[in-house]
């Protein structure tokens, strides 16, 4: 199993991991947000990813207020820089969006340790689903997202699940 809590496992993926691992590396993203246990989730790790697919980055705060100030010192001169406040899953979080290079960077931050945020619990289970399939597999999950249909809906559909498949995934048993 990939250690998905360290980044290095980018450097010898495909190109666009390795693309995302440069622009990661080279502009310190990991380390200004290491006192927010950073963890990058989403299609990119697991190979899914489509042509305008971003680099997802999650965080934990223990002060929202502290970790806004933070990534808007941090990150609010790049390119296309937004910030909203949500309540998600009954959880307040807190969206960062920007460009970097040719990566759009969304930073999620909740006051839940990113271990235990569905993000990263969605991608380790999606990771294990490819794992037990063929490439036909993946390559169809791939085709409904260019499709428009977000990530977890498409591995819904493809492996009949019907009912919430935010929730569904999370008791899913490869």
């Amino acid at each position: 199993m990939i250690d998905f809590t360290n980044i290095t496992y980018l450097k010898t993926g495909n190109q666009k991991q390795q693309l995302a691992f440069e622009v990661l590396t080279k502009n310190m993203i990991f380390e200004k947000l290491a006192d927010f246990d950073p963890i990058l989730v989403g299609t990119i790790p697991i190979n899914i990813d489509i042509a305008n697919s971003d680099l997802d980055i999650i965080c934990c705060w223990k002060n929202k207020s502290v970790f806004i100030e933070k990534v808007q010192e941090l990150f609010g001169n790049e390119n296309h820089y937004t910030i909203q406040e949500n309540r998600i899953n009954n959880q307040e979080s807190i969206v960062v969006n920007f460009f970097i290079d040719d990566f759009e960077i969304e930073i999620f931050g909740q006051n839940i340790p990113t271990q235990e945020q569905n993000g990263y619990k969605h991608m380790l289970i999606e990771h294990q689903i490819l794992d037990s399939k063929d490439e036909n597999f993946r390559l169809e999950v791939i085709k409904l997202k260019e499709n428009g249909i977000k990530t977890e809906p498409a591995f819904g559909l493809l492996l009949g699940l019907t009912g919430n498949v935010y929730e569904e995934l999370l008791e899913f048993k490869v």
